[in-house]
């Protein structure tokens, strides 16, 4: 039945007893587990006037090497989360891999179910502030309402 579990990851102590719990379901149906991470940098571009003397004070000028540097660091925090899934669902005997993406979370969690077919997602209930949430909406509410197959989220 759950054969194919996908496991999105952040960090948060609620995605760590998502992780548990899918340890558990996919020990169970003797399924395959994938966890996933997914992050996003967002630069806002600042249209400066030219010449670049009349930028306005204060205004910081991101340079692609920046950026860059910040992706990297981005996927570094990713690779490590997913290094500690990895050591969890391995000690307990599964099948598990990682992928690491960039992107919208809702997204690209919904995309990678579409398109390996997944089961069953397993993920926790909340890993971003409340704040942020109440502006963007909720990442489990997203994938509950777009999900291609069932969906637990975990307190």
């Amino acid at each position: 039945m759950f054969e194919r579990v996908l496991v999105p990851l952040d960090g948060s102590e609620h995605s760590q007893r998502a992780l548990e719990t899918a340890i558990q379901i996919t020990k169970k149906f003797r399924g395959k587990m994938t966890l996933l991470h997914v992050y996003s940098v967002t630069v806002t571009p600042v249209i400066v006037p030219e010449p670049i003397t009349l930028t306005p004070a204060g205004v910081p000028v991101v340079t692609s090497a920046e950026i860059s540097k910040m992706l990297e660091a981005a996927r570094e925090v990713g690779r490590k989360i997913l290094m500690e899934g990895e050591k969890s669902a391995g000690s307990a005997g599964l099948r598990v891999e990682s992928v690491v993406r960039e992107g919208n979370i809702v997204q690209e969690i919904i995309k990678m179910a579409k398109e390996d077919q997944f089961n069953l997602i397993v993920m926790g209930a909340r890993g971003i502030s409340k704040i942020r949430e109440l502006l963007m909406g909720s990442v489990s509410e997203g994938v509950i309402k777009n999900a291609p197959c069932p969906v637990l989220v975990v307190k």
